[in-house]
């Protein structure tokens, strides 16, 4: 099976900094998988806040997220206590889907890429929704 291979995207517009702590480090001594995991959905949520909005609530109150898959690439690792930027873009939008895209660096080390597909979710109906346009506008005003 081939190897995944994600791209830097051309620009990120949303900066998530944070510190790994000990729950983070994983038994080879370095940033976990499931640690990196839950620190981009700590940045997908950080983004969505930035412009007003909730992964519960995009805006129209009633549409929110659904993960319907997750890419993950290594390509360094980083330790305990180590200072991490989480950039992340928001994109490639379909009429009840889009995807965010997430650089995870450590200074000027790309320490790894995360890229989540999300289906947008009327949580009322309990169905799959359309993108509402109040995501679109506040991406837009960003």
């Amino acid at each position: 099976m081939p190897l995944i291979r994600l791209s830097e995207q051309l620009s990120y517009e949303f900066h998530y900094t944070t510190r790994l702590e000990p729950r983070d480090i994983n038994y080879g001594g370095h940033l976990g998988n499931d640690a990196l995991v839950s620190l981009a959905g700590s940045a997908r949520a950080d983004a969505l806040h930035a412009i007003g909005l909730r992964e519960q609530d995009l805006g129209d109150g009633h549409t929110g997220i659904i993960m319907s898959d997750l890419a993950v690439n290594f390509r360094a690792e980083a330790f305990m206590f180590d200072e991490i930027v989480i950039d992340t873009h928001i994109g490639e939008f379909g009429r009840a889907r889009f995807r965010i895209f997430h650089r995870v660096k450590k200074g000027d080390i790309v320490v790894a890429l995360v890229e989540t597909g999300l289906k947008t979710f009327n949580y009322i109906a309990r169905e799959v929704a359309p993108v509402p346009d109040t995501l679109l506008k506040a991406l837009a005003a960003h």
